[in-house]
């Protein structure tokens, strides 16, 4: 699996539920990136979705433990354990923060795109940078969009993920 992500400085991808900033350039490169491919979240990234509604062109794997929650275009797993089950190899986690710790030790590669600025936030992703278990591969940037400067960094696993 994969998961994309967008972090500051600090490695935080959030605040008060939503995400850090929009940058129309990531937003792109996420649309690129998972068009076509089964997305995993959380119930509350998916809230922050236009709408409230799942992504288009992509399979939605929601985990939810609300039994009435049924967004129409998704699929609600109670469980990580049963959308993992459910979730092909070519997945993007898409967070937010519990559901990619959950499912972080999953995957295999993590396109992040890397906020040169601290933003005031209550999320947080883990630093692959000081993860043994990661390595960089490829980057790209750094570029600039409204004075923000940010670069695309591609993670790689070096070793084999877990199995579900």
């Amino acid at each position: 699996m994969n998961l994309i992500v967008a972090v500051d400085e600090n490695w935080a991808i959030g605040k008060d539920g939503d995400q850090l900033c929009y940058l129309p350039p990531d937003l792109k490169r996420f649309q690129r990136l998972t068009t076509g491919h089964p997305v995993l979240l959380g119930r509350k990234t998916l809230a922050t979705f236009p709408g409230g509604r799942p992504l288009k062109n992509r399979r939605n794997l929601i985990l939810s433990t609300d039994p009435a929650f049924a967004p129409q275009g998704g699929e609600v797993f109670s469980t990580l354990a049963a959308a993992l089950a459910a979730a092909p190899a070519d997945t993007f986690v898409i967070g937010g923060e519990s559901v990619y710790r959950q499912a972080l030790d999953r995957c295999d590669t993590a396109y992040v795109t890397k906020l040169h600025r601290t933003f005031d936030a209550d999320r947080y992703f883990p630093n692959l940078d000081r993860d043994p278990a990661w390595e960089e591969g490829e980057r790209e940037g750094p570029y600039v969009h409204e004075g923000l400067e940010f670069t695309y960094v591609t993670y790689r696993r070096r070793e084999k993920p877990k199995e579900v």
